[in-house]
């Protein structure tokens, strides 16, 4: 499974990241500062870090300099920055240390899914590809009961999700699927064996 970072100092904001990502289908884990962020980092290294830039006793911009200087290993790390302000000077600095995107509080969550999906699309097309599974396991969840019938408000009340959300999942599988519609995504999913309908 794909394993997100979220150094964020406010735990409200921790918690709806959170929240949204692991409905997403990532594991999420938290940190609360950019010293614990860095040790999480170096420990094990997750395929994307949200990191917001003021925090105390280590900023975000001192975090991803910490996380380049510890060695190539950590190049390809993405890294999407949170910011209170749309500031063109900090969003220069951070460009220059190698953050990829930077998204402004309070977070549009459904942005954030489009900018960690291409992300991360992004990073794995760089490495190998074929490590990384074709439909992450919501999706493969929503198809499944797409398979048996259900109507997009019937399968967010069995999987607890809203509406938008699950139609959410199912464009993103048709995406990665390559087809047009969800009957089209279903029958390949069921022929690929992702899912048994």
């Amino acid at each position: 499974m794909t394993r997100i970072l979220c150094v964020e100092d406010d735990s409200e904001t921790s918690f709806l990241l959170s929240e949204a990502l692991t409905e997403l289908g990532y594991s999420v884990e938290l940190a609360p500062d950019g010293e614990s962020g860095l040790a999480v980092i170096l420990n094990r290294c997750p395929d994307l870090v949200i990191c917001d830039v003021r925090m105390p006793r280590m900023t975000g911009f001192e975090l991803l300099e910490n996380v380049v200087a510890a060695g190539p290993h950590f190049s390809d790390l993405a890294f999407v920055f949170l910011t209170a302000l749309a500031d063109r000077d900090s969003e220069l600095i951070g460009r220059r240390l190698g953050a990829d995107h930077y998204l402004t509080k309070p977070v549009d969550l459904e942005m954030l899914g489009i900018v960690v999906e291409n992300r991360l699309r992004r990073s794995n097309n760089r490495s190998n590809q074929e490590s990384r599974p074709p439909l992450t396991d919501r999706e493969k969840e929503v198809l499944t009961w797409v398979a048996r019938g259900k109507t997009s408000s019937e399968i967010g009340t069995i999987l607890s999700l809203a509406e938008r959300t699950v139609n959410f999942h199912c464009d993103q599988a048709m995406k990665r699927l390559d087809v047009n519609n969800r009957t089209q995504a279903v029958a390949k999913a069921i022929t690929c064996r992702l899912i048994v309908a």
